[in-house]
């Protein structure tokens, strides 16, 4: 046994945790041709407890729809999160797709962007809401609070995927990831950059949106929770990167070297938040209830 730990504390240069040694595999099981990967089991879990949040928000006074509204914008959200998604994947991260098409159609070979899936997400509820007579933006608000819900557990997969791995790092919690560096080489240990995306951009995030929600009447201001969001994942987002090792695709490139994809991405979400914020209050009206009661100011 000592002579094992030895080992792996010379494997690891450092005596760091290995990934390996965790037990952590992609899928959850495999019965005969199908598979369940645990990132699938993450977008499940996001839409299904989001869906679950939404309904507790949608049961307090001066919400912009209806309870049955909510199994309609599922769907609309749900679509707009996997074609923005990939797309956006696409044309910010591997645009060599769009020379193989049925490529882009290969969704279980992974590739999916956030930025993208926010787009892809905002066109659809737009479309919703237009389709159903209600306010886009007061939807926007209530969407923007359970999305961290789909954030922390897609951050969660990433990291039992051992994918998107932070910088070599000696820091206790670093941990030696698998196959980050060519054969032959020693791997180093790495910042767990999804763990901290999870815990900033999934705990953080949703405590920030649910104190605003719960404890003040930002929902009486449209516009101003999904600014909260936007600034809010801008930021944390923006502060990870910089322990996050940049995609292989850029190395050498401007968007390794000095400032990366994810970061560039971010910067109109920071902008766009601040913005929503700081005009909220102008936006200020009564609020009629769905049901048609009385007005909550």
């Amino acid at each position: 046994m000592i002579l094992s730990m030895l080992a792996d504390a010379a494997y690891s240069g450092t005596g760091h945790i290995r990934f390996a040694d965790l037990g952590l595999h992609p899928d959850v099981f495999t019965l005969g041709f199908f598979t369940l990967r645990w990132y699938s089991l993450a977008y499940i879990a996001g839409i299904v407890v989001g869906w679950w949040y939404l309904l507790k928000l949608l049961a307090q006074p001066g919400a912009p729809m209806a309870r049955r509204h909510a199994d309609d914008l599922v769907f609309y959200a749900t679509l707009g999160i996997i074609l923005g998604g990939r797309i956006g994947y696409v044309l910010f991260y591997a645009p060599e797709m769009l020379s193989s098409p049925l490529r882009i159609l290969r969704l279980w070979d992974g590739g999916m962007s956030f930025h993208g899936g926010v787009i892809g997400t905002s066109l659809g509820i737009i479309w919703f809401a237009r389709k159903h007579g209600l306010n886009w933006l007061r939807i926007h608000d209530y969407v923007a609070c359970v999305v961290p819900f789909g954030l922390f557990f897609g951050r969660l997969a990433n990291f039992v995927n051992g994918e998107l791995w932070g910088k070599p790092a000696d820091v206790p919690w670093a941990i030696v990831f698998e196959r980050t560096v060519p054969t032959g080489f020693l791997e180093p240990a790495r910042h767990p950059s999804q763990l901290y995306e999870a815990g900033l951009e999934g705990i953080c995030l949703f405590l920030l949106l649910a104190y605003a929600f719960w404890r003040t009447k930002a929902r009486y201001q449209p516009g101003k929770l999904v600014g909260l969001f936007l600034l809010g994942y801008g930021v944390a987002r923006f502060i990870v990167e910089f322990f996050r090792e940049p995609d292989a695709q850029f190395a050498g490139t401007f968007f390794a070297n000095t400032i990366h994809m994810g970061q560039v991405l971010c910067i109109p979400m920071i902008l766009g938040g601040a913005f929503l914020i700081a005009t909220a209050p102008g936006r200020r009206q009564r609020i009629e209830p769905t049901g048609g009661l009385e007005s909550v100011a």
